[in-house]
């Protein structure tokens, strides 16, 4: 009787389990549990938080049933390369250079600007980025997130951190005041997706030298057909951070991204006029500590002022923003600045919270903070 009973409790076990499955998995209206097949053209609704891609086959729940009616039939060379299917818009050989990019990611019409950001600077308005330097927690980052910034400007150029940190400060609070911005290391493809993957919205690439180097930070920023970023994915694409934005993010991000290259060197001013010319580019930032560093000028000589106004007359000619260090605020035309990093931003707002009771520590005559001044 033992292994009989045994055989009942399994039998038992085994059906609550499967009852409980289709339960969370309720069937298709129609009785079919099977997810319907996509149809070419067509992408099956995806699940709230998932993004979307290029690719409608992307997720086969049913292997063995969908269809591929315009694929190459096996072993038989389709002659794709000269002969476009029925129906294509990009007929005759294919060709790189004349191809029409379809209509799969416009924005929809009427599509608004989500970034605050990038709102702030088409209304003509000063943007703030705060300093997020050498902290590497969360907490930190969302006080300055949340303390009257426009966006954060996350040291990724001078700093020790890693991708891996800063994407975790960012998730913690994605809608905080102001929005996720970063400065790269450099022009790179590698630095710049793993910052946008991770829901940078505003991007400073440093030490412009070219036109070539701005087009390169320009292809890895934007989405085609504008520029190269790889639609490969990430947190940025995440219901909690971007994936729920009006319009999408895939299809509207190319409209909310701010790109800002740093002019900083004797070949960056020579180049300043084409380079805030390249389309893509929203604003130029003269940098003020290492222009007086590649120049052996100081702000204020004559030398030093004259490459300020070098970049400032670049933006005028191209119709782009203008950036600079907080100091600045009240230089003609810079409406874009780089405020002071998370610690002196609370040397500066405990100085004004304690205001005369600053600074007036006990003075001991012995012990370690005997000498303290």
């Amino acid at each position: 009787m033992r292994p009989l009973a045994l055989a009942a409790v399994v039998a038992t076990v085994v059906a609550t389990m499967v009852f409980g499955v289709r339960a969370q998995n309720p069937p298709a209206q129609g009785g079919s549990a099977a997810a319907p097949a996509s149809t070419p053209g067509q992408t099956t609704q995806p699940a709230r938080g998932r993004a979307t891609g290029a690719d409608p086959y992307a997720n086969n729940a049913t292997p063995g049933t969908q269809t591929f009616p315009l694929a190459a039939a096996a072993g038989k060379d389709s002659n794709a390369r000269m002969v476009a299917p029925m129906g294509a818009a990009n007929q005759g050989p294919f060709d790189p250079a004349t191809w029409k990019y379809g209509p799969a990611f416009h924005p929809p019409p009427g599509a608004k600007v989500w970034n605050p950001v990038k709102l702030k600077m088409m209304q003509g308005g000063k943007v703030t980025g705060g300093t997020f330097f050498g902290a590497g927690d969360a907490s930190t980052y969302c006080a300055m997130a949340n303390a009257g910034y426009d966006f954060i400007w996350t040291e990724m150029q001078h700093d020790q951190r890693d991708w891996e940190t800063a994407a975790r400060i960012w998730r913690t609070c994605p809608h905080a005041k102001a929005v996720p911005g970063v400065r790269v290391a450099y022009a790179d493809e590698r630095e710049i997706q793993h910052a946008l993957d991770a829901g940078a919205l505003v991007v400073v690439v440093p030490t412009i030298d070219t036109v070539e180097e701005a087009i390169a930070a320009r292809n890895w920023t934007y989405f085609p057909p504008l520029g190269r970023r790889s639609a490969g994915g990430g947190q940025a694409f995440d219901a909690a951070m971007w994936g729920g934005v009006p319009g999408g993010y895939r299809n509207t991000v190319n409209d909310n991204i701010v790109l800002i290259l740093m002019i900083e060197t004797l070949e960056g001013l020579k180049n300043s006029d084409e380079i805030a010319k390249v389309p893509g580019v929203t604003a130029l930032f003269a940098a003020s500590g290492d222009l007086g560093n590649f120049s052996g000028f100081r702000q204020g000589t004559p030398d030093y002022e004259r490459a300020i106004n070098i970049v400032h007359d670049s933006t005028l000619k191209a119709g782009v923003r203008l950036c600079g260090p907080i100091a600045w605020r009240d230089r003609p035309d810079f409406t874009c600045f780089q405020a002071g990093s998370e610690t002196a931003a609370i040397s500066r707002g405990v100085a004004a919270e304690l205001g005369p009771l600053a600074n007036t520590q006990a003075k001991p005559e012995v012990g370690p903070f005997a000498e303290r001044r």
